[in-house]
């Protein structure tokens, strides 16, 4: 809805009259002229910056505690079965529905004779997202994609192949009418020169990738594109975001043996009936990349300070910015003893079942004592597993992500401590597959709570659950913000 137009009245001191336009006319010459014009342009910017309307005041104590949705004192059992309760679908269902242009486009002819090679890096996630986009630019480019390469990844030092993680022959079954997949380049293309781009531009558009790379495509025949995170834009035409959904959702599955072994350990999970998945950053470079100290000790704290004073290039973004600053800004993971904190208000039973995904925190399981303490029954891949029966990939980190995700998307209630590409991949999928309760902590505005002292435990709870009543995984528009990816806000798409 366009906004109305608000009008004010200058002072009369910036009006001029007609004498004094006369005598500006003599000067337009001059240097005095611009100087005058500078400063009315001036004073007429800082009259209207004064005249908007300043930001609505975040909620005060008071107003969070009378807008709760629930009675003040609820049984345990109440705060339990709330606790558990799904949000409402509104309807939504799954269903990628692509247009007749799209279906009768199909697999083009050109695809024979134009073949796109990919390298994905990063950790598991970061691949995943690369490889939908890669699919997505073989059919801008009508040409066949190769099986994916994965990078080997420095940080964790897995040499996984494509076909250890991701199940191929489902990949290529599955998008078969989409775009066609191989396994390996032909013979007619192994000794072809291929044109290698290693730096695409971020947010790139269907028009861009065709004006810059068919005319050379269309000559060599072959393509090698590396670094495609974040490269493809966010708002694609809706056969594309469509096709997008239809890759992450539906033809990228992990391989068969991954998908056994994270079934069996849902499966016990679920024995005794729901539980959480949380997905935990206190891993050592996290909280270097973050800019954040684990508030664990003085110890741990300078470990990370000097490795971010060894390795500067780590830190992510904002580095004017004190750890405190960030704090209080939401920008660091939520410790062990803040996620029980928020579980406990948000009426998790002390009984319920938790598995954490993450890699290992630094301190080691201090670092997870407040939860423990709270939450007895807390569970990962290790503590679940047979013996013996992660010995094959117990150095493969990302096998072992694969396995968390598997377990996690099949939770109950899935949340994350810190945003990241696992967390967003989660939430996408649990949205697509029927809106499963999914929290996101409003870590900007429950910290300060988190610090009073004063607060008592009944008001902070009713406070807690007040700053989350919309963020439990309830249907959310793509669209309401600028630069969501579809596969974290698969709706409307």
């Amino acid at each position: 809805m366009a906004r109305k137009m608000s009008y004010i009245s200058l002072p009369a001191s910036l009006l001029l009259s007609s004498k004094k336009k006369h005598e500006l006319r003599g000067i337009t010459n001059h240097t005095s002229f611009w100087v005058v014009l500078l400063v009315a342009s001036a004073c007429v910017f800082l009259l209207l910056s004064a005249c908007r309307p300043p930001p609505p005041p975040p909620c005060t104590k008071s107003q969070l505690l009378a807008s709760s949705s629930l009675p003040h004192n609820l049984s345990d059992n109440t705060r339990e079965e709330e606790f558990w309760k799904q949000p409402d679908d509104l309807g939504y269902r799954a269903c990628v529905e692509l247009s007749k242009e799209y279906l009768k486009a199909g697999a083009s002819e050109g695809q024979a004779r134009r073949y796109l090679m990919v390298v994905v890096s990063g950790g598991l996630n970061q691949q995943r997202n690369q490889i939908v986009d890669a699919v997505v630019i073989a059919r801008i480019l009508e040409a066949t994609l190769v099986v994916p390469i994965l990078q080997v990844n420095v940080i964790w030092g897995d040499d996984s192949e494509f076909c250890d993680i991701f199940d191929v022959e489902h990949l290529k079954h599955s998008l078969r009418d989409d775009v066609r997949i191989v396994s390996s380049l032909p013979s007619t293309h192994v000794m072809t020169r291929a044109v290698e781009e290693k730096k695409t531009p971020l947010h790139v558009s269907p028009s861009w990738i065709r004006s810059r790379y068919l005319k050379r495509f269309n000559k060599q025949g072959l393509l090698l594109l590396r670094g495609l995170d974040s490269r493809l834009s966010k708002d694609l035409p809706p056969d594309l975001q469509h096709l997008r959904c239809k890759v992450a959702f539906h033809a990228l599955r992990f391989a068969e043996p991954i998908r056994e072994l994270g079934s069996r350990l849902a499966q016990r999970m679920r024995k005794q009936g729901p539980y959480i998945a949380l997905h935990l950053r206190l891993e050592e470079d996290v909280w270097v990349r973050t800019g954040c100290l684990p508030g664990l000790s003085s110890h741990y704290d300078e470990i990370v300070r000097e490795e971010r004073k060894n390795r500067p290039n780590l830190l992510t973004a904002r580095s004017n910015m004190t750890y405190h600053q960030r704090k209080l800004a939401g920008l660091c993971p939520l410790n062990a003893n803040e996620v029980a904190r928020l579980l406990k208000a948000l009426g998790a039973p002390c009984n319920a079942r938790i598995y954490w995904a993450g890699g290992k925190p630094l301190g080691g399981m201090q670092a997870l004592e407040p939860l423990m303490k709270e939450f007895p029954n807390f569970y990962n891949k290790q503590s679940l597993a047979l013996p013996g029966e992660l010995d094959s990939i117990s150095k493969k980190a990302s096998v072992l992500a694969a396995i968390d995700y598997i377990v996690s998307v099949n939770s109950d209630v899935f949340m994350p401590s810190h945003g990241g590409n696992m967390g967003h991949a989660i939430q996408g999928h649990r949205a697509y597959w029927g809106h499963r309760k999914h929290i996101t902590p409003n870590k900007r505005q429950m910290l300060p709570y988190f610090l009073d002292k004063t607060i008592s435990e009944q008001d902070f709870n009713i406070i807690i659950r007040s700053l989350h009543n919309e963020s439990l995984g309830q249907p959310e528009f793509r669209t309401d913000k600028p630069g969501r990816d579809v596969l974290a806000y698969p709706l409307p798409e």
